[in-house]
């Protein structure tokens, strides 16, 4: 194989593999549990061999399918779950610790170490930074030859039109530690950019998605349609006219609030369909975002499918823990000038012995 061959664990409905096709890899095997998330990732990617258990993925399983050397995979790419590490669950005295999921990072290197990819990228949210379990999976790492380097990254600096940080690990087989990439967009892509093209959700042309949004009884909406456009908060109702939980809830001042045209977005999450969950109502007009509207305020093609029989929770959910696709592609092509640099290096040096 000359061209470039990637794995993605924890697949989701396929923003990661999105991301590195568009960076010019070949995604060849693929890791997701989830039925819905399954159904979606192969409706976009069905030439990729989706293993339904990350477990499962050894490279005696891969070599059923695909014939695959040990050092031959160029890169090993995942996002395991965050959830046992994100902010919001320590801010409520969740400890991680006890998150089962959080373990399955070592999920990565285990695989590293029987496949020996020539790069390895890990994505996930800011608090596994400075984890004691992030620092043993790099220590795991190093004993197998990897130089490492991980920093937290804004995903509007890729390209993404929302307000997302994340954290990127980046490993590669070597001495040199590999530098972070850098901005892919000296201008951040704005909401106006991502949605202000489309049609209304009523309209019946429009696609499925476009007309799966959240109705509200009529109090809430009367409450909704006094909020001033184009970023105007709940907090504009005065405190007369605000719900008594909301009062109360000091830390999560976007929620009932609008988009701003000329901003980037809230981060989107798998609560994007519900004001009473952030910051989720349309700049302009009086209603919630559509799923479709999120799934390109998440980067995605405009093609992209997503399945609808789940229902509105589930594939917002879909949404919203997916790996954003111009992120991805930042990420992955900064990985693939690397390894062609390494390539370019080597080839050098074959010619200089001859």
């Amino acid at each position: 194989m000359n061209e470039l061959i990637a794995i993605d664990l924890f697949s989701g409905c396929g923003g990661l593999t999105e991301g590195l096709k568009q960076a010019g890899f070949n995604v060849i095997v693929g890791a997701e549990i989830r039925p819905e998330a399954r159904k979606a990732y192969l409706a976009n990617h069905p030439g990729v061999h989706l293993f339904e258990d990350v477990r499962g993925v050894t490279r005696k399983s891969i070599g059923k399918n695909i014939q695959l050397k040990k050092g031959q995979l160029d890169l090993l790419a995942a996002c395991p779950p965050c959830q046992g590490f994100s902010t919001l669950r320590t801010n409520n005295h969740l400890k991680p610790a006890t998150d089962v999921r959080n373990r399955l990072i070592f999920q990565v290197s285990r695989l590293a170490k029987e496949l020996l990819p020539k790069a390895i990228l890990v994505e996930n949210v800011p608090g596994l930074l400075n984890d004691r379990r992030i620092t043993r999976f790099k220590a795991q790492l190093k004993a197998l030859g990897y130089s490492t380097n991980k920093a937290v990254l804004d995903e509007a600096d890729f390209g993404v039109p929302q307000r997302r940080k994340r954290m990127i690990f980046i490993a590669i087989r070597g001495d040199t530690t590999p530098e972070i990439p850098k901005a892919t967009v000296s201008k951040p892509v704005t909401v106006r950019d991502a949605i202000e093209h489309l049609p209304s959700s009523s309209d019946e042309s429009s696609p499925i998605l476009h007309r799966m949004r959240q109705r509200f009884s009529s109090k809430v909406q009367e409450r909704i349609e006094r909020i001033p456009k184009n970023g105007g908060s709940r907090r504009h109702l005065g405190p007369n006219d605000q719900l008594e939980c909301h009062k109360r809830q000091a830390g999560f001042n976007d929620v009932y609030g609008r988009l701003s045209w000329d901003k980037v977005s809230v981060t989107i999450t798998r609560s994007c369909h519900n004001p009473s969950k952030g910051r989720y109502l349309h700049p302009e007009e009086n209603r919630a975002l559509t799923l479709y509207e999120a799934l390109l305020l998440q980067g995605f093609p405009s093609n992209y499918k997503l399945p609808t029989d789940g229902g509105i929770e589930k594939t917002a959910s879909l949404i919203g823990e997916a790996f954003p696709p111009p992120f991805a592609l930042g990420q992955a092509a900064h990985i693939r000038s690397i390894l062609e640099s390494q390539r370019a290096s080597k080839r050098l040096a074959f010619k200089l012995k001859r």
